[in-house]
């Protein structure tokens, strides 16, 4: 009944994360903002929800473990997902395509990954109130992250007067992508701790604990949104969003983990985490450089019809899950 209950749920997620992140693009649209901060701002952060939820949800049902999982294996899953995209478009190099203009999101996201996987590591017992002060410095190092990022948007974009004619006909309005935006996260927040409970039922049941369990089957349902807007971008040409997506997902990912802190009242959140964890936190600071990498080197190197970079994000994601299921 258990595994009933999650597939059900995660199918309901992802449909309500699909149409959230739809959604989010129209107000990105309607807005005017650009497309590379587009991706890497407000549809990372949008595709990230169920991230979040899932981690707060966790948090409530007295499962950090559950919750850090989550966040660190989605930071994996967006490496593999890039890995896959790459794959699918043989044709147009995505890996290539604005190599110089995703170096700084890339670097932010490796920097940030890695800030997380030290204040792991250091657990320095320092608080304010309940939350930790290394979560604080995670959410502050990413709001600067995002202003950096601003910064060299503006000058990297061209001018806001064609943005008019990049409206495709039939957009909905602004009220209209507001009203679906929150009704989409409504039903994502009424999901999740359903798919959660199911999560911890199935972790129980199968002996595999909430390590492994957090970082694949409920990391790749709530990474599910990431996959379907970045091949949505890809099938209009959006490069930039689609690759700003999953690495501004990684660094969202990250402002997420300091996040949950603020609602775990017990105490300091990152210190609260098993130490396994912190294999999975490499894992995605290892992958993520690597993404990084293959997006800035002029390899064109293949084993078979697959490139050098790509086949070495899958190689070190599917190795990182079979490290956790050997020491689960």
């Amino acid at each position: 009944m258990a595994w009933v209950t999650f597939i059900l749920s995660a199918a309901f997620i992802v449909l309500a994360a699909t149409q959230l992140a739809k959604y989010g693009d129209v107000i990105a649209m309607r807005t005017r903002l650009g497309g590379m901060f587009i991706g890497i701002v407000l549809m990372a952060a949008a595709t990230s929800l169920p991230e979040v939820l899932t981690s707060v949800s966790s948090i409530h049902q007295e499962s950090p473990d559950l919750a850090a999982g989550n966040l660190l294996g989605s930071n994996t899953f967006n490496m593999f997902l890039l890995a896959i995209i790459d794959m699918l478009n043989r044709r147009a190099r995505i890996l290539r395509k604005a190599a110089m203009k995703h170096a700084l999101t890339g670097s932010l996201a490796v920097f940030l990954i890695g800030l997380s996987v030290f204040f792991m590591l250091a657990d320095i017992d320092l608080q304010i109130g309940w939350v930790g002060l290394d979560s604080l410095a995670l959410l502050c190092g990413y709001f600067i992250a995002v202003r950096l990022i601003q910064n060299g948007a503006k000058q990297d974009e061209p001018s806001a007067a064609d943005a008019p004619n990049e409206i495709p006909q039939g957009l909905p309005n602004l009220k209209a992508g507001i009203i679906g935006f929150l009704l989409a996260g409504a039903a994502l927040a009424a999901a999740t701790p359903i798919m959660i409970q199911s999560s911890m039922e199935i972790a129980e049941i199968s002996g595999l604990g909430t390590t492994f369990i957090g970082t694949t089957l409920v990391a790749l349902v709530t990474s599910m949104p990431e996959l379907v807007t970045c091949l949505a971008a890809i099938q209009i040409g959006a490069y930039d969003m689609a690759i700003g997506n999953l690495f501004g997902s990684s660094m969202f990912n990250v402002f997420a983990l300091g996040l949950t802190d603020v609602f775990y009242v017990q105490g300091r959140f990152l210190s609260a985490i098993d130490p396994s964890f912190l294999l999975v936190g490499m894992l995605g600071f290892l992958m993520t450089g690597l993404g990084l990498i293959g997006n800035l080197a002029n390899l064109e190197k293949r084993v078979g019809f697959i490139e050098l970079d790509v086949l070495a994000l899958m190689a070190a994601f599917f190795g990182g899950l079979w490290l956790l299921y050997i020491r689960g």
